[in-house]
């Protein structure tokens, strides 16, 4: 019996990409068994694009700044991802929220990480607000996209402690540490069909 083909991923990055990069490894390294097709990226200074390049992995640049309107920014986003048969799409550090037309064709198929215990700390800042505010723990979300943000159906966390002699950057540290394990964990189970989404909860199935 012949093995089913590998489906196509994509990742969304506006920049360092240290996200992509460990998605990357566990692409090449068989723990996450799929086609790495595509990099979509909104910044040209995106350090992400590097990455690409040097993995080899196919990279377009969408800058929203060429669309008279966001619902043609993400057309055309669709219009790649479509012609790039693409299965999963994985938003890393993506500084964007997307819009209905990129959710609802790509429904339960979008999955974001988020820096921080979700529903607590949304937004762009997840680490530093959390750190302001003085927690003790804090942590890494992975849930799947819907029209609000960092909102939808939470798949997996992993908690961070923060300690007495923790700065900013020492949390930072931690967190994309965990961040590089979890992300591809998530990728995995969603790849093999262990993902199911019951209103705002996941079931992981054995």
């Amino acid at each position: 019996m012949e093995d089913a083909p590998l489906k196509n991923i994509a990742v969304f990055a506006s920049g360092r990409g240290s996200n992509f990069s460990a998605i990357i490894r566990a692409v090449k390294k068989g723990k996450i068994k799929a086609n790495l097709s595509l990099l979509i990226s909104d910044n040209p200074k995106a350090g992400a694009i590097a990455r690409a390049k040097r993995a080899g992995v196919k990279m377009a640049l969408v800058k929203r700044e060429d669309f008279s309107s966001k619902s043609d920014f993400e057309k055309r986003i669709i219009q790649h991802l479509q012609d790039n048969k693409i299965e999963l799409v994985i938003l890393a550090g993506f500084m964007r929220v997307l819009g209905p037309d990129l959710i609802q064709t790509f429904n339960q198929r979008i999955l974001n990480i988020h820096p921080a215990i979700l529903p607590s700390f949304k937004g762009a800042q997840g680490i530093k607000d959390a750190f302001d505010y003085g927690v003790k723990v804090t942590g890494v979300t992975i849930h799947f996209v819907d029209a609000e943000m960092d909102h939808g159906p939470i798949v997996l966390q992993a908690q961070v402690l923060v300690e007495e002699n923790d700065t900013l950057e020492s949390l930072e540290k931690k967190i994309h540490k965990i961040e590089h394990k979890l992300y591809p964990q998530a990728i995995r189970l969603f790849l093999e069909g262990k993902l199911r989404v019951e209103g705002r909860k996941v079931k992981i199935t054995p």
